[in-house]
């Protein structure tokens, strides 16, 4: 199966200007671009980008300075979550990507929150969740919650594997909260990435794709994605994959690895 593929334009094409990243996607089949943060960039500009590609925008980060698992910063996560709906709305993106813990530049998480308990973290979060869902609904826009690796990149982050996310989504059940499974972040975290992926399919709502170590193209490393995407057609996943890597040479040589599965 043909996955429809989304390239993270903030990773790839790095070799040329952001706004013409769009064209060099869509020039490459890809039917999607993704990026991380929308304040540091020019929706306008973006919006001309799109109409003149013809590519279209999978999702972006919704989220930034703010945690779920922070009881304080409620009020301010959901202010800048609407913002975030909004320019999803003007640019025509689909999703938001949103996270357990706000993060800084190269996705350093800010704060740890050692300072509490697991109990305070997960009720913040479910508490949080519930209205973030609310504006999704109202909004009709997806939002994905992504797990991250907390060994490699993102040292802190406290949601950390697949059933913590899909078990938080669940109990939600909201047609428009489903969770980001990134295969590089969970093979770091917990392996098993065939077995979750099928326990928790009706959660997913996309799949972002780099191998380990270097979250680089595949093929890179130790991840078998021939096994992967036949697993995926296996179990019926019907959604996106985004390319959320590094290229190990240049972005030329990734997308031909990329297109070869």
């Amino acid at each position: 199966m043909n996955f429809p593929k989304c390239a993270c334009i903030d990773a790839m094409y790095t070799e040329i200007p952001f706004y013409d990243r769009f064209q060099a996607a869509k020039d490459d089949g890809f039917e999607y671009i993704e990026f991380w943060s929308w304040t540091d960039k020019d929706l306008d500009k973006i919006v001309e980008s799109v109409k003149k590609s013809g590519i279209k925008i999978s999702g972006f980060n919704g989220d930034a300075d703010y945690s779920l698992i922070d009881p304080t910063h409620k009020t301010e996560y959901l202010k800048f979550l609407k913002q975030s709906i909004e320019a999803a709305k003007k640019i025509g993106s689909l999703s938001l990507t949103i996270h357990s813990n706000a993060l800084g530049d190269l996705g350093v998480v800010l704060n740890h929150y050692t300072e509490l308990s697991d109990t305070v973290k997960i009720c913040s979060m479910y508490d949080m969740l519930l209205d973030c869902a609310k504006l999704a609904e109202e909004h009709q826009i997806d939002l994905n919650l992504e797990p991250l690796n907390i060994y490699a990149d993102h040292v802190g982050n406290y949601l950390a594997t697949t059933q913590m996310a899909a078990e938080m989504i669940q109990l939600i059940g909201s047609p428009r909260l489903k969770v980001l499974y990134d295969v590089y972040h969970m093979q770091i975290n917990e392996g098993n990435l065939s077995v979750n992926m099928t326990k928790y399919l009706k959660q997913i709502g996309h799949i972002h794709v780099a191998d380990n170590p270097g979250r680089h193209e595949p093929g890179t490393g130790e991840i078998n994605y021939t096994k992967v995407f036949e697993m995926l057609e296996e179990i019926g996943y019907q959604g996106r994959v985004g390319y959320e890597l590094f290229p190990a040479t240049t972005t030329k040589e990734a997308v031909k690895a990329i297109m070869s599965y």
